[in-house]
């Protein structure tokens, strides 16, 4: 995934307020944070557009599965850190106040027992009195199985023309996404698939109380999608 897409990632998702999502999540942080420090882990954290926000109050680094998206943070700030690791097993030797997952990134682990080794692996990771934040993907019952979705980009030098109709197998959601991107080199046309596990409320929160965290929800979360907050004593 994200191996043609990565470059063109932000102009994918220029719809997105960051802004406001960090806004929203700098409400939730203060009152649950028991640790003077202000280190922040973003896992799977893409292009790092929230840490471009969140490094203003908080002394970041960042994580993600992908190459791609790991060489072009490394690009963007080279004042911070950034790991090319997997949420469910990584070691960074170190631990932090808050490490977030968020646009719904813990969906890529597809099942129970990754989940568990996620949420596992990144409690490991939080300081004592820290807090883990993770912004779910949909429930069983809030995927729309059947949904076309279609997103265009209209540049001068760029035309990106993406289909894809949500579908499920079991406890998986999966979709593929049909890319037509033109560039003045050409025109190329390529699938790109998805595959997220749907977690319901329950499992969520049993992963955060396996890993040892206290764990609260917020249904409305950054952006209807709701909010995990789990809490290291």
């Amino acid at each position: 995934m994200f191996t043609k897409t990565a470059k063109y990632y932000d102009r994918i998702y220029s719809f997105k307020d960051y802004p406001a999502e960090v806004e929203k999540l700098l409400t939730f942080i203060p009152e649950r944070l028991r640790s003077k420090s202000s280190r922040l882990l973003d896992v799977a954290c893409g292009t790092g557009t929230h840490l471009n926000y969140l490094r203003e109050h908080f002394t970041c680094a960042g994580l993600d599965l992908s190459a791609e998206f790991v060489n072009i943070t490394r690009e963007r700030f080279p004042d911070l850190e950034f790991y090319e690791a997997d949420m469910i097993d990584f070691d960074l030797g170190r631990q932090y106040e808050i490490v977030v997952s968020l646009f719904s990134s813990i969906g890529y682990v597809k099942t129970i027992e990754n989940l568990n080794k996620a949420i596992a692996c990144m409690a490991r990771h939080l300081a004592p009195g820290g807090i883990l934040i993770v912004e779910p993907w949909f429930t069983p019952d809030t995927w729309i199985f059947g949904k076309v979705h279609s997103l265009q980009i209209d540049e001068p030098d760029l035309k990106i023309a993406r289909v894809g109709t949500s579908l499920s197998r079991g406890r998986l959601s999966y979709f593929d996404l049909h890319y037509l991107i033109g560039t003045p080199e050409g025109t190329e046309h390529f699938v790109e698939r998805h595959e997220l596990g749907l977690f319901d409320r329950a499992e969520m929160e049993a992963a955060f109380t396996a890993a040892g965290l206290s764990v609260t929800y917020d249904s409305k979360g950054l952006n209807e999608r709701g909010l995990y907050l789990g809490a290291k004593k």
